[in-house]
């Protein structure tokens, strides 16, 4: 479908904007990924932002993408490498266009494979973030011996204070309810240790006003290693920190597959021995794709925006489209703003610094 009528302040067209030309293998990855989504959500409808001579011929090959998609043409889109400084000039590119129609509510978000750092500046500078936010949190979903954990931030915010940290923790509560479907998940602090004691002071603030919020489920201080223990469903952190840590998972778990090829190549016995556990690996592997956790997202915002990674495949973007299909259905934005006004109640009567 060609897109029809008004551009700016109707009411919203589409569920999602979708930047068709972002990413390693766009538009392709991104079209067959939205045939799946379409699939799975077959209420939701698209506003595919890109270039219409390329897009409207390739969607004959994507029965169910193109019924559920409306094209708006941009003639250009933001190079991969390109600085956010001069990514936020190009104004007729794919991603800005996408954004745009966010912040003027033609859709309730966007998922963008393309680059971060510009997604991420015209965000924050053209959908802005919630009236109470002082900043908005980068974050994910990774795997743990208990399920699916949410960790934030991820390094959108280097350095934090007490009130950022307490923010992270409504915005990853109503994260965990809306896209894992818990009623009441565990927050944990990001600390040096579990005892009340440990961390500065602006981690020992901040727990003192989780504690004090009877609608946030706060375990309290976990450590490094109860991330991928599961301890909690939501981990809370500096960007820095948060940053950090989500690397070093990533590496153990590329350590642990390479161990893992070489243990089973190394000798005729061991190969036998791949065959008979094969069916308990193969279900490992499945629990461990990447594709499974792809999507960050950019928490605070007044809009859903969900990052891709660059270079996955359909499956992949597929699944950054499940995510931000499941904000949009279950009011995230509303979630976080009703925790904003529970900690601002807090501190007018004085229970927050």
């Amino acid at each position: 479908m060609s897109e029809t009528g008004p551009r700016r302040g109707v009411a919203q067209i589409a569920s999602l904007a979708i930047d068709a030309m972002g990413g390693d293998h766009a538009p392709e990855s991104v079209l067959a990924g939205l045939d799946l989504a379409a699939e799975r959500h077959p209420g939701a409808r698209f506003l595919l932002v890109g270039d219409q001579a390329r897009l409207a011929p390739m969607l004959e090959a994507h029965p169910r993408a193109k019924g559920a998609c409306l094209i708006r043409h941009a003639a250009t889109a933001i190079p991969g490498d390109m600085k956010p400084t001069l990514a936020l000039r190009m104004r007729g590119a794919s991603m800005r266009l996408a954004i745009d129609a966010v912040a003027a509510g033609e859709v309730a978000g966007l998922v963008s494979a393309g680059n971060t750092g510009a997604l991420m500046a015209l965000a924050k500078i053209v959908v802005k973030t919630l009236p109470e936010i002082d900043r908005p949190a980068l974050a994910a979903i990774t795997p743990s011996a208990r399920g699916d954990v949410i960790m934030l931030d991820l390094g959108a915010n280097v350095a934090c204070d007490s009130r950022n940290l307490v923010e992270f923790a409504i915005m990853g509560d109503a994260f965990a309810r809306a896209v894992l479907g818990l009623p009441s998940p565990s927050i944990g602090l990001l600390n040096v240790g579990s005892e009340e004691l440990k961390g500065d002071d602006r981690v020992r603030q901040a727990a003192d006003i989780l504690r004090a919020d009877t609608a946030i489920n706060f375990h309290g201080f976990i450590e490094g290693h109860d991330i991928a223990a599961g301890t909690v469903d939501v981990v809370v952190t500096d960007g820095f920190t948060g940053n950090v840590a989500l690397k070093t998972g990533e590496g153990a778990l590329k350590l642990m597959r390479d161990l893992l090829k070489q243990v089973f190549t190394s000798t005729i016995p061991a190969r036998m021995g791949y065959l008979l556990a094969r069916p308990a690996l193969d279900r490992l592997r499945e629990w461990m794709d990447p594709r499974r956790y792809n999507g960050a997202i950019l928490l605070g915002l007044n809009g859903v925006v969900v990052k891709s990674h660059g270079g996955t495949d359909a499956m992949g973007f597929a699944h950054a489209v499940d995510v931000a299909m499941d904000m949009v259905t279950h009011g995230f934005t509303d979630q976080i703003r009703q925790g904003l006004a529970r900690l601002h109640t807090a501190e007018m009567a004085g229970n927050a610094p």
